[in-house]
């Protein structure tokens, strides 16, 4: 049995794999592409992936191919067709990153409210120093509690999200993207209700068509102006030259981003015209990457495969 990695790098240098070596040979490529991946799982009988597209153009030549075991939860990157026609099993991972997902969420809402990057810089400048009073309040900081949180998405990464906004003693609000999540714990307004009412918005996702482009201009402005806006879900979701415009225009007071519409992020994105970080602060996708993410992660992979190889049904997409 040999089972192939194609991203390494992806799930960072901090976790063990060598559990997978029980199962068989394990191979691992630091990166992979489009046009070397054929090569690279000619024979496997196992293949681990990420982002690399798995059709018919990088599995033509994988004769020996069993199963593809993803490394997330999305599987957009199947050829499902092509991998039915070929009876090759394909596994995911649901779950293992709500905790990951939603302490991200409050680390960027909490930042931006706090205006934490200012009251840093204002100690390490020498200011605090040279002050004769003991408390600098210059920028106006607010708490959570009686604020409005408008959740975009209620699946479990919302759900979560919203069970710790209302610890924290805020207002939750939630607005379903497909119609089809109801939930009589929180109150289901409208997408312009939502907007107009909530203090902090968070996007909990996924692209499709009804949610690519929604946060565009003409929503960003049924927004308040002290509204703080956090997207950890997908990056289409927003649009970024219209909130690059908001953000200098004052339509709202400051977002969180750890998606972006093109990742890495191209050199020409408008988010960079945006260097101060009390406004605009942006992570390169890690909301999901807690050691104990990823290690969960994995142990599911591991899982899944093992599973397989004993012909078992694990996490199999149908």
């Amino acid at each position: 049995m040999k089972i192939v990695f194609l991203e390494r790098n992806t799930l960072g240098d901090d976790i063990d794999l060598s559990q997978f070596e029980k199962l068989g040979e394990v191979v691992m490529y630091d990166l992979s592409t489009p046009e070397d991946t054929p090569e690279k799982v000619r024979d496997a009988d196992v293949i681990v992936v990420n982002k690399v597209p798995m059709n018919e153009q990088t599995l033509k030549d994988a004769r020996s191919l069993k199963m593809i075991a993803i490394t997330a939860t999305g599987y957009n990157i199947i050829d499902k067709a092509y991998t039915d026609s070929r009876g090759i099993a394909v596994a995911n991972v649901g779950g293992y990153s709500t905790d990951s997902v939603a302490q991200h969420t409050f680390a960027m809402a909490l930042y931006l409210l706090e205006q934490l990057n200012y009251y840093d810089r204002y100690v390490k400048s020498g200011d605090y120093v040279r002050s004769d009073i003991f408390c600098h309040m210059d920028r106006r900081i607010g708490e959570l509690a009686g604020k409005t949180w408008g959740i975009i998405g209620l699946g479990a990464i919302g759900k979560k999200v919203a069970q710790i906004a209302r610890v924290f003693g805020c207002n939750v609000l939630y607005y379903s993207t497909s119609g089809r999540n109801h939930n009589s714990e929180f109150e289901s307004v409208s997408i312009d209700a939502l907007l107009g009412r909530s203090d902090i918005v968070s996007i909990h996702a996924p692209l499709n068509k009804n949610t690519e482009n929604l946060i565009n201009k003409e929503n960003l402005r049924k927004m308040k102006p002290n509204a703080i806006l956090i997207n950890v879900a997908r990056g289409p979701i927003v649009n970024e030259r219209d909130l690059v415009d908001a953000l200098k225009e004052g339509v709202i007071a400051g977002a969180g981003l750890d998606v972006i519409s093109a990742e890495p992020m191209k050199a020409e994105n408008p988010l960079l015209e945006i260097q101060d970080s009390t406004k605009l602060i942006v992570t390169p996708h890690i909301a999901w990457a807690t050691v104990e993410a990823r290690r969960r992660l994995m142990d599911e992979v591991y899982l899944n495969i093992e599973a397989f190889l004993r012909g078992e049904k694990r996490n199999l997409i149908p």
